[in-house]
């Protein structure tokens, strides 16, 4: 590295903030950045997407959830979601099943396999969660959940 980038990296460190620095969505979004590439990396090519994690977690932890239900949990059209019921249902992860009461709706119940897929899947990314965030003890962690739903508008 030349003597000029050295000092005009030295002088970085002492300018002011940017504006851009200041700002939540931007903080947000490459934090999210790199949350998102150690999660791929993690998975691998075969892993489960984080929407398609989501509805697996939904569908394990809510059986018989319908997919107009999913769809609203998960916060997506219900047209979109029928790729991810698609591509679980293809790794024999869930099966659709009719619901007795009205036998036009398909209700989601998971696999063996797709439960212990979620276990699976669960465990790697709580290790890749430690390993993201080892810079926040658990209370800064949980005070982050906690900032973050209510954002989303479901926390206090």
């Amino acid at each position: 590295m030349t003597r000029t980038r050295r000092k005009a990296r030295a002088d970085d460190m002492d300018a002011p903030e940017m504006a851009l620095e200041t700002l939540v969505g931007y903080n947000l979004k490459r934090a999210y950045v790199v949350i998102q590439s150690d999660y791929r990396a993690v998975m691998g090519d075969e892993g489960l997407s984080p929407r398609v994690f989501s509805a697996l977690t939904f569908v394990v932890e809510t059986p018989n959830l319908t997919q107009s239900d999913l769809a609203r949990r998960l916060g997506i059209e219900r047209s979109g979601l029928v790729a991810i019921v698609d591509e679980l249902e293809g790794r024999g992860y869930l099966n659709r099943v009719a619901v007795p009461q009205d036998r036009r709706i398909q209700a989601l119940a998971p696999t063996d396999a797709g439960v212990q897929a979620y276990e699976a899947a669960l465990a790697l990314i709580h290790a890749h969660e430690d390993r993201v965030l080892h810079m926040l003890d658990a209370k800064e962690r949980e005070q982050l959940v906690h900032l973050l739903k209510k954002i989303r508008g479901n926390g206090e």
